[in-house]
């Protein structure tokens, strides 16, 4: 038995036998199924939106939301999407009504003693829409988010909707670009440094950066056949740091957004120490933080600026003094 419906039947085993609890129950079983229209494969790494989505920030459930691009699949940098459950557009009227009907037996199951006349009574319901235009919608959260169950917990099991509408709690452009800001990750990259292995007081240390890759990262989240949001972080420049630095280093930062590899011109990117880490506990803090632009447009016209994206790596600067040899003739 799936996660989604082992869940689905313990709640639905703790429901008291009323006609709105069997209604909003059932309900739920059959958007365990929810099929769309299909979508065009966008191309590059993909993260499921289908029980077990593949993403960084966000896990999506019960939802058909597709992620996929190659800002997918690094570490997240804390963003949380600010409501972590939703209704998304469905079944059609005769969609619902077929996916009841194929979970007869397990409503009987799991409503010991009801009768043939209480069935149809449930189903009523889905058969009143049949032939009318709007879709049902059903309920999807963010299980990454510890909040997330219990937000799907409190919602209806499914709704129906006029075509054209959205339900009060039904899923925005904006919050599908929140979902895709909450799966982009941008690299964390390996600081190089020339000399590499110790420096020494007032010796120019050169820094670059390796494992960066495309300086522009995306994720694209689509609700296949209504709307899709593509949120982009775009590496804007790269800042170099020392702790402690202060009177004891000097600070180059003209680094561009990758450093400064060339090193036969003059230098702008690295750190110049002016005391030996002979005093400290420690060797020298050697900090590195790219900063990325993101920002967001949808298919719905809707767009969004968010907080830059800033990553900061480190590593250990041995700085020792430059040793003179004086020769008597």
């Amino acid at each position: 038995m799936s996660r989604l419906m082992s869940r689905l039947m313990s709640r639905l085993m703790s429901t008291q036998r009323t006609r709105r609890g069997r209604t909003l129950l059932l309900s739920l079983l059959a958007g365990a199924s929810l099929t769309v229209a299909a979508v065009d494969d966008p191309g590059g790494p993909q993260g499921g939106g289908w029980q077990d989505g593949r993403s960084a920030g966000v896990t999506l459930s019960d939802s058909s939301i597709v992620l996929s691009g190659n800002g997918l699949g690094g570490r997240a940098d804390g963003y949380r999407v600010p409501r972590p459950c939703w209704y998304e557009p469905g079944k059609s009227a005769e969609e619902m009504l077929q996916s009841q009907e194929s979970v007869r037996t397990m409503w009987f199951r799991t409503n010991p003693g009801a009768t043939e006349e209480e069935y149809e009574e449930f189903l009523k319901q889905y058969k009143d829409k049949v032939g009318q235009p709007g879709r049902w919608w059903s309920p999807a959260y963010n299980s990454a988010d510890p909040d997330g169950m219990s937000c799907w917990a409190g919602l209806e099991g499914a709704l129906w909707v006029p075509p054209g509408t959205t339900p009060p709690g039904g899923i925005t452009a904006q919050e599908l670009l929140q979902i895709a800001r909450a799966a982009l990750t941008v690299p964390e990259p390996t600081i190089n440094l020339n000399p590499d292995a110790k420096s020494y007081v007032n010796l120019p240390t050169w820094v670059w950066l390796d494992g960066i890759g495309a300086t522009t990262r995306s994720v694209t989240a689509t609700l296949p056949g209504v709307m899709s949001a593509t949120v982009t972080a775009t590496l804007d420049r790269t800042e170099v740091g020392s702790v402690p630095g202060g009177s004891r280093a000097e600070i180059a930062n003209a680094c561009g957004t990758t450093g400064q590899r060339d090193q036969s011109a003059a230098f702008t990117c690295g750190v110049k120490y002016l005391r030996s880490s002979a005093d400290l506990p420690r060797p020298y803090s050697l900090t590195v933080t790219t900063f990325w632009d993101v920002a967001g447009t949808s298919t719905a016209g809707i767009g969004l600026t968010f907080a830059p994206v800033e990553v900061t790596v480190e590593r250990g600067v041995a700085v020792g003094e430059v040793q003179s040899t004086v020769r008597r003739d």
